[in-house]
């Protein structure tokens, strides 16, 4: 065959679909050889290094440090907060209440990410009240419809 053909015939899809080109594929729990290598230089120094590292970080060395509490003590996601918040029911109640979150942020008593989180649920809430009220005042129309 001439080489012209064989391009043609080999444009596209070259295996079928479900088929590759190694059809066992790389055996599961394999690693690959860059990993292995490092694992190998690594071998027997972890300990020594991970000690070098906590003691930098004793010495006030601020980049070994968070290197450490990184992998040990990762950072909370969601965690709890207390802050101040009135009643809200109605949507009057609102700009009070995102005013006092304001406040609060202001003063430092929450951060302005933990503020900000506050005021996006407010603002579901503000939604919500409003759905609510636009379905009482579509029921108190459609009965009257009703009534006539």
């Amino acid at each position: 065959m001439s080489p012209d053909k064989t391009a043609d015939e080999q444009r596209g899809r070259p295996f079928q679909p479900g088929q590759s080109g190694n059809p066992n594929g790389r055996p599961s729990g394999s690693r690959s050889k860059v990993l292995v290598a490092l694992d190998a230089l690594a071998e027997g120094e972890v300990e020594e290094i991970a000690r070098a590292m906590i003691t930098k970080a004793k010495g006030g060395d601020a980049i070994a440090a968070r290197a450490i509490f990184d992998r040990v003590w990762p950072p909370r996601k969601g965690a709890r907060i207390q802050f101040d918040l009135p009643e809200v029911n109605k949507a009057e109640d609102l700009p009070d209440a995102v005013a006092v979150i304001n406040r609060q942020v202001a003063d430092g008593e929450i951060s302005p990410d933990e503020g900000a989180v506050v005021v996006g649920l407010l603002e579901a809430q503000r939604k919500a009240i409003e759905t609510n009220d636009l379905a009482a005042r579509i029921a108190a129309l459609e009965d009257r419809q009703a009534k006539k």
